[in-house]
């Protein structure tokens, strides 16, 4: 998959993106990324891309020339988001769609914003990752980019991750994991995952993914339509692990 990042800052994006998953899958090729400078489409010795607003206020303005001429020069794969607050709330049903896409680019604001004109005839369409302030797009950018990416076939070692993993294809939060040591501070793991019955374990599992759900994100449950008979019993037949 090709992603394409506009930013002045390609140093944040690049370094992020080439630790862990997200290098690995650079490295065999599963992911090509490709950081974008806008300063290298300026046309003054200062490499300017920002101005002061018209009408004035506070902040400075990126202006539409670089922008408009990297993304041109650049030819990259579409849609282009401009990562914005006011743009589609991305979630892992978009995370989905983007994997399955074959590739898109991403534009990184800075400063108070992005000349409107940039917003209005480029940008194919603009992408929030919550009601937060960032100082620009880039710290946003690479989170997209990992949720994506981890998505692509062969980039985890285990396929089944994305599926069973907190919301995956049950629409639920993943239950709670434990390893060894067996017993730590006193705390024990549950024996049920010891037992060595695995159609139980799933079971279980399934039934600890529920009452976490119910307990910290009931609006999942009820994106589902809510709980199925077999959620019920399920529910009554094995506890809460009591876990946070």
């Amino acid at each position: 998959m090709r992603i394409d990042v506009f930013t002045i800052f390609t140093g944040l994006v690049d370094d992020f993106c080439s630790e862990s998953l997200l290098g690995k899958c650079r490295t065999n090729g599963l992911l090509d990324l490709r950081c974008h400078d806008l300063r290298e489409h300026t046309t003054d010795a200062h490499r300017t891309v920002d101005d002061s607003p018209f009408g004035g206020g506070a902040g400075m303005v990126m202006q539409p020339g670089p922008i408009f001429a990297s993304v041109e020069a650049a030819d990259p794969p579409r849609p282009l988001f401009l990562l914005g607050p006011g743009g589609r709330r991305f979630d892992q049903r978009m995370a989905h769609e983007l994997a399955e896409s074959g590739g898109f680019s991403l534009l990184c604001g800075r400063y108070e914003g992005i000349d409107h004109r940039v917003r209005e005839h480029l940008v194919d369409d603009e992408l929030s990752i919550g009601d937060v302030v960032l100082s620009g797009g880039e710290v946003a950018a690479c989170l997209v980019i990992e949720a994506v990416t981890r998505l692509l076939p062969g980039a985890m070692g285990n396929d089944m991750s994305p599926v069973t993993e907190s919301f995956g294809a049950s629409g639920l939060l993943e239950e709670p994991q434990f390893t060894r040591p067996n017993e730590f501070r006193g705390w024990a793991v549950p024996e049920i995952l010891r037992s060595g019955d695995h159609a139980k374990v799933a079971r279980w599992r399934h039934a600890q993914a529920l009452h976490r759900t119910l307990r910290y994100r009931p609006d999942l449950i009820e994106a589902r339509g809510g709980l199925s008979d077999d959620d019920r019993r399920l529910l009554e037949e094995f506890p809460s692990a009591a876990y946070p």
